[in-house]
């Protein structure tokens, strides 16, 4: 045979054993890690959920504020948003809480126009417009006063 016709010569399989062994023992090891708790992120993760949903104290205000209606920009035939929210105050603070209420329906008011249609219609998207509305509302009535925003209407109709 002259070179010419000389079938090709095959490359080493030594390479892809070895990927194939440390992708083996990578993928063993982070599950020995996360199975022992050595890195702690399921433990950490349920530790998570569980405190925010446990009461803070049994000392607790509500202060419900005046329903919304938002209008939005013409768009697939939704006209409004309506939203009522009560907010979770220190018992000690209800009564200063209930005294800048016009201050703060007027942010609540001003976000949500500026807020887009398409996260407004997004389901996923209520629990971070409800973490902005919440950041919001405690600068304006200060650290320490409110506790939670609790969205008991938001509608789009």
């Amino acid at each position: 045979m002259s070179e010419e016709t000389a079938p090709p010569t095959k490359g080493s399989k030594k390479p892809l054993l070895i990927g194939l062994v440390l992708a083996l023992l990578g993928g063993g090891g982070g599950f020995f890690a996360v199975q022992s708790g050595v890195l702690n992120a399921a433990r950490q993760t349920e530790t998570v959920e569980q405190e925010s949903y446990a009461p803070k104290s049994a000392a607790v205000a509500f202060v419900a504020l005046d329903p919304l209606i938002i209008s939005l920009p013409r768009s697939d035939g939704r006209d409004h948003l309506r939203f009522s929210a009560q907010l979770e105050v220190v018992p000690e603070h209800a009564a200063e809480v209930e005294a800048i209420k016009p201050r703060i329906i007027d942010i609540l008011n001003g976000y949500l126009r500026a807020v887009e249609i398409a996260q407004l219609e997004d389901p996923a998207a209520l629990t971070r417009i409800r973490a902005h509305m919440l950041r919001r509302v405690q600068i304006v009535a200060g650290e320490g006063r409110i506790r939670d925003l609790l969205i008991m209407e938001f509608v789009l109709s």
